[in-house]
């Protein structure tokens, strides 16, 4: 494992980068399967879409895009990456889908990937790394200097309901409806380092903290930090980790359009940010959106009030138009109108699949088809 120098990797501005992971599935019952390491070995791939790579346990596997300028670009090596792994899965017998967390699989059942890192994980965490059979989309947007990508790391933080009421896809969890929209984001609270950002004024203070909590035996590296935003310096971008993996690569793309157009908007307006006070009801905005989703009510520490999420978003996205147009991403973002005016989330596609189907075996069954199909009619009304 590579070292953190302090340095920090200047990037083009805004460009676009999209990590999923996603589950694989057996087709007998659709359960998790074991089957990772050994797909990759036999993978004949050329990387022209980006990475397919390993993640912590063998039932999970990790796409990452190449470094894009538009959302377009992204969408294009999603497709691409998703084609590419259904074509290998379907000759070994593998189903694969989205989602942020498997319905109904049994976490002792899962195998550790082979690597120093994961082995070095396991160690560490015991229980928790076979537990983190989580899935999540991560987005990293290009800065041009590391003092920005401190700033935007903290302007962003207060929008990190917003992302996960989008993205949602976790209701079920151990063969049962926990009533949340996003269960999967409670597994990652369980890792000590999990959180925001703290109050940092510049890169060199970041570094500074950083090498604290390495002296005092915490960190070894910047992944040991499970914000819900971190900065990522060898790739010099900032990184939002709170998504959860949609079902569609088209809403992966458009939650991809929206960390790009509020990222310019931020930059654009450079509006005034107190971490400090966000920080004290951070973790209660958090679990708001996880458990309601869209009707999550949302505490805003300046205004001493709380406020719908649902009217906030209505109203970002507004403000978002002339930054989307420029970043000709406007038809991704409308994708996101629709799928809040019809207050439907990949979490509540699943839930009507449950109420469909009855049995949680056909609804993982219903979101491989429908991750398979790599289509949607609009994002508020994926193909049945």
């Amino acid at each position: 494992m590579t070292a953190f120098t302090g340095e920090f990797k200047q990037s083009s501005p805004l460009t676009l980068g999209v990590e999923l992971e996603l589950q694989l599935l057996s087709q007998r019952d659709f359960d998790l399967t074991r089957a990772a390491t050994d797909l990759l070995g036999s993978m004949d791939y050329d990387g022209r879409f980006g990475e397919i790579k390993l993640e912590i346990t063998e039932s999970m596997i990790e796409v990452s895009t190449l470094p894009r300028a538009t959302v377009d670009g992204i969408a294009s090596d999603l497709d691409g990456l998703r084609q590419t792994l259904i074509t290998q899965c379907s000759r070994n017998n593998i189903a694969i889908c989205g989602g942020g967390t498997h319905p109904f699989h049994h976490w002792p059942d899962r195998r550790i990937c082979p690597g120093e890192r994961f082995d070095e994980l396991y160690s560490r965490y015991g229980y928790l790394a076979k537990q983190f059979t989580v899935f999540g989309q991560h987005i990293h947007v290009g800065c041009t200097s590391a003092d920005e990508a401190i700033w935007l790391t903290q302007a962003l933080a207060p929008y990190v309901p917003v992302f996960i009421a989008l993205s949602a896809s976790s209701p079920y969890v151990d063969g049962v409806d926990t009533l949340f929209q996003s269960a999967r984001l409670n597994a990652v609270s369980a890792f000590p380092l999990s959180g925001q950002c703290p109050e940092l004024k510049d890169w060199a203070q970041f570094v500074e903290h950083f090498h604290f909590l390495q002296d005092c035996g915490i960190v070894s590296s910047i992944k040991d930090l499970y914000w819900d935003i971190r900065p990522k310096p060898e790739f010099g971008t900032v990184e939002i980790r709170v998504c959860d993996t949609p079902l569609t690569i088209e809403r992966a793309a458009a939650l991809a359009a929206l960390a790009q157009s509020l990222a310019r908007h931020l930059l654009r307006t450079r509006p005034a940010i107190n971490t400090g006070l966000q920080l004290h009801v951070a973790r209660y905005n958090k679990f708001q959106a996880c458990r309601y989703g869209f009707d999550a009510q949302i505490s805003d520490p300046l205004l001493r009030k709380q406020i719908g999420i649902k009217d906030w978003l209505g109203e970002l996205l507004d403000q978002l138009s002339e930054d989307a147009r420029e970043l000709k991403c406007s038809t991704w973002l409308d994708l996101l109108k629709v799928s809040l005016a019809a207050e439907s989330n990949d979490a509540s596609w699943l839930n009507e699949q449950q109420a469909r189907h009855k049995n949680l075996n056909d609804v993982t069954h219903a979101a491989a088809l429908l991750f398979a199909s790599g289509a949607t009619d609009k994002l508020g009304e994926n193909k049945q």
